[in-house]
């Protein structure tokens, strides 16, 4: 293989490869009798009286033919007190330079290395919101943004994207350089139910992104119009058994979150209802409020206002236990045994990005969800707070995964094209 001439190439030359070494360095450390016997750069090499006289003079044809006689005695190592004995440097000592030079061409490495990837993050961080403002993800990122910014010393700018149900700021990220100068805050309904509802979705949320921390999550709840006969959770259940296809829940269209939230309860509690589908959270609550429908599940949050108003009763909470804040409301977990069902908001970069990237992030997100101001918020939102490391909030994706993907299976859910 034919070598090329390298800029700032230092190499240790011996007999053997003498004549390339000279070809392709800069600078070399010749080796004589196993030991140092010079250095310098390959103009000061070519014409040193060591180089002339053990490598390319008859001296060096005696070294590479073993079998032959004897060197000639002007050949073999020079003499103690010799001229060119000051110029060889005894084993024990190339050694140490050895390790010498191995550590300085490693500290060297190390420095270019450190010069050549700056500190993160240099720049201002992007971070897209796949909704409009206001929806959930809009407002908590908004709310952590400054105090992340100024703990990674470079601002995040935010940018709403939204489109196909999240699908298009998602793709948007896909598609942006895994470097951590770009982020987006994901959510289940985009992350996890869109690919399972939709038959052409651009994105893999397994393959394609990067969890970097989840910030919240909340839960549904089951409210009706105060004017249905059913006070409880089995009221509702067992009317709904006794009426087969009569009780009618307001979704948000089919494939939608709150469409498969609903059958989760259908197939686990074992009735059958009417589905009304809706185009926003909105209409149900003007549907439900008029008497059109008689059920819903929604969050917690956007549902209480119109219940501590006596306008909606809520039958109870779609959590494993009841919410600590409001005790007296059952969860429905007491009547359907493992039904629970609500949403996750957090912070995902694209796949590839460095995992000491995610981890600095991950630790800036934690820091921000700590403070009191945003704990605060938080309790207004009727969001419960995470601060776990990226690998939970893997977890939590692959898991929901597995959750809602039976069950698209079990109703024969068959994707929108």
């Amino acid at each position: 293989m034919e070598l090329k001439r390298r800029a700032n190439l230092t190499i240790l030359i011996a007999e053997q490869n003498f004549p390339e070494a000279m070809r392709v360095a800069d600078r070399g450390y010749v080796i004589v009798h196993g030991e140092i016997a010079g250095q310098g750069t390959r103009e000061e090499l070519s014409s040193s009286d060591v180089v002339k006289k053990f490598y390319s003079g008859e001296c060096a044809g005696q070294r590479q033919r073993p079998k032959q006689p004897a060197a000639a005695a002007h050949c073999r190592p020079p003499p103690p007190g010799s001229p060119l004995e000051r110029y060889i440097m005894k084993p024990h000592r190339l050694n140490h330079l050895l390790a010498g030079i191995a550590a300085l061409l490693a500290l060297l490495a190390l420095s270019g290395a450190a010069h050549a990837q700056p500190q993160y993050p240099n720049k201002p961080v992007r971070v897209i919101i796949p909704a409009a403002p206001g929806d959930s993800c809009d407002l908590l990122t908004r709310l952590i943004a400054p105090k992340v910014g100024e703990r990674l010393g470079q601002p995040l700018v935010i940018e709403n994207r939204p489109g196909s149900g999240g699908q298009l700021g998602l793709t948007l990220l896909k598609q942006a350089a895994p470097d951590g100068y770009t982020l987006a805050c994901g959510q289940g309904g985009n992350m996890i139910i869109v690919p399972l509802a939709y038959q052409k979705v651009a994105y893999d949320s397994i393959k394609d992104f990067a969890p970097v921390s989840v910030m919240a999550s909340n839960f549904l709840a089951l409210a009706v119009n105060p004017n249905v006969p059913f006070k409880t959770v089995s009221d509702l259940i067992n009317h709904a058994k006794a009426n087969p296809g009569r009780v009618s829940f307001g979704t948000t269209g089919e494939g939608a979150f709150l469409h498969f939230a609903t059958e989760l309860l259908r197939v686990q509690a074992g009735f059958t209802y009417l589905h009304v589908p809706y185009k926003s959270n909105a209409l149900i609550m003007t549907e439900i409020l008029g008497g059109q429908i008689d059920a819903t599940l929604g969050s917690f949050i956007s549902l209480q206002s119109l219940v501590a108003s006596g306008k909606l009763r809520m039958l109870g909470v779609a959590r494993a236990t009841r919410y600590p804040a409001f005790p007296n409301v059952p969860a429905i977990a007491e009547t359907v045994p493992g039904f629970a069902s609500g949403g996750w908001f957090g912070i995902i970069a694209p796949a590839g990005t460095p995992k000491e990237i995610v981890t600095a992030l991950n630790r800036e997100v934690n820091f921000a969800m700590t403070q009191p101001e945003v704990r605060e918020r938080m309790n207004t939102y009727g969001l419960e707070i995470h601060t776990e490391p990226p690998e939970f909030f893997a977890d939590m994706i692959r898991n929901d995964f597995a959750k809602w993907g039976k069950l698209a299976k079990d109703i024969w859910f068959k994707p929108i094209q």
